[in-house]
């Protein structure tokens, strides 16, 4: 896309509205370009047979709408997890996931290519930070893991890829939206999840937007020194900042929030380690996840013993309501948690 071009994929109705507008068309071709874009998936403005020939031909020119490029896919033999890698016009590439199971169709979504965070454990961090991608971009990525998916329906979005959904916030957002709308995607925001490593003034906006998705925190440590030291991003987002967010967060929303606890061994998994994330989730309405580590390439890290984690469980289970060991899938093809990654150079390949 040049840049004289504007991508109308990552627009809501009502700024469609003012773009046919701008251009002195009436009102409902915004409503016909959505549906062209968002439900019947077109992106090639002359087959858009409800638009007068002069305006398909003034889109030509004007106007543009995102369309990524499968480079590759890998299924999982073990549970059947797929991954794809996907291109921007611009070169730029990122992994995206599809999950299936009987009940449903996720789809794991980046809103980055790389990530500053630099969380030690995690592979998208490895990458640093490229770009943001732009609410046209997620909305295409959501697309393509739909068309994907088919013939079964896409209908829960994890905001979990690659990057901080959190750092790219009004992008992020305004992917959610289109993909909550009924002239959009038409996926609940109670089947949508955002996933991140705890930024806090992040937390707050997101709570006072006014949906209905849920948020999920990669906590990872219960106290402030050793979460320091695997994630940089808690310098400036303290714990008890953290907890104070989440509150107000469960406060606005109604909702209960999910602690992520990636087991490191011999790093966040004792007893002492497991007694201070129960004082930390104390009354503050939530689940917790426990997650073995999931290898990747250059880390120092490895994954607990099954006998090891299932007394961190244990521990937990004394004092914790809700927690529950979660199953990485994917993890043979390395679309695990943690394990995304995605270069120029080619599909899968790490710098």
């Amino acid at each position: 896309m040049t840049p004289e071009r504007v991508d109308l994929k990552g627009m809501s109705l009502e700024r469609l509205e003012r773009f046919v507008a701008e251009i002195g068309e009436p009102r409902y071709r915004a409503t016909q370009l959505a549906s062209w874009l968002y439900e019947k998936d077109v992106t090639d403005f002359g087959s858009m047979t409800n638009l007068p020939a002069a305006l398909r031909d003034r889109l030509e020119v004007e106007a543009a709408a995102c369309r990524s490029k499968l480079v590759a896919s890998e299924r999982s033999s073990i549970d059947g997890t797929e991954k794809l890698l996907l291109e921007y016009e611009d070169g730029s590439r990122i992994e995206a996931v599809i999950l299936e199971d009987e009940e449903r169709v996720t789809g794991c979504v980046s809103t980055q290519v790389g990530c500053r965070l630099g969380c030690t454990f995690c592979a998208t961090g490895a990458m640093g930070l490229d770009r943001n991608l732009s609410a046209a971009e997620i909305v295409e990525e959501i697309m393509a893991l739909r068309r994907h998916a088919a013939p079964r329906r896409l209908d829960n979005l994890v905001f979990m890829g690659m990057g901080e959904p959190l750092d790219n916030y009004e992008a992020t957002l305004g992917a959610i939206r289109i993909a909550n709308a009924p002239w959009g995607l038409g996926i609940g925001a109670r089947r949508m999840a955002v996933s991140t490593a705890g930024l806090v003034e992040g937390i707050r906006r997101l709570a006072r937007e006014d949906l209905q998705v849920n948020l999920a925190v990669s906590l990872n440590a219960p106290t402030q020194k050793l979460r320091e030291a695997i994630m940089p991003v808690a310098r400036r987002n303290t714990l008890p900042k953290l907890r104070s967010a989440l509150q107000e967060f469960v406060e606005a929303t109604g909702r209960m929030v999910t602690l992520e606890y990636v087991l490191l061994a011999g790093v966040n998994d004792s007893q002492e380690e497991a007694d201070a994330l129960a004082r930390f989730a104390s009354e503050l309405p939530c689940k917790i996840n426990l997650i073995c580590y999931n290898r990747i390439a250059g880390a120092l890290y490895a994954p607990p013993s099954k006998s090891k984690a299932d007394r961190f469980l244990r521990r937990l289970r004394e004092t914790c309501p809700t927690v529950v060991r979660r199953l990485s899938r994917g993890t043979d093809i390395s679309a695990g948690c943690g394990q995304l990654h995605a270069s120029r150079d080619g599909p899968g390949e790490r710098d």
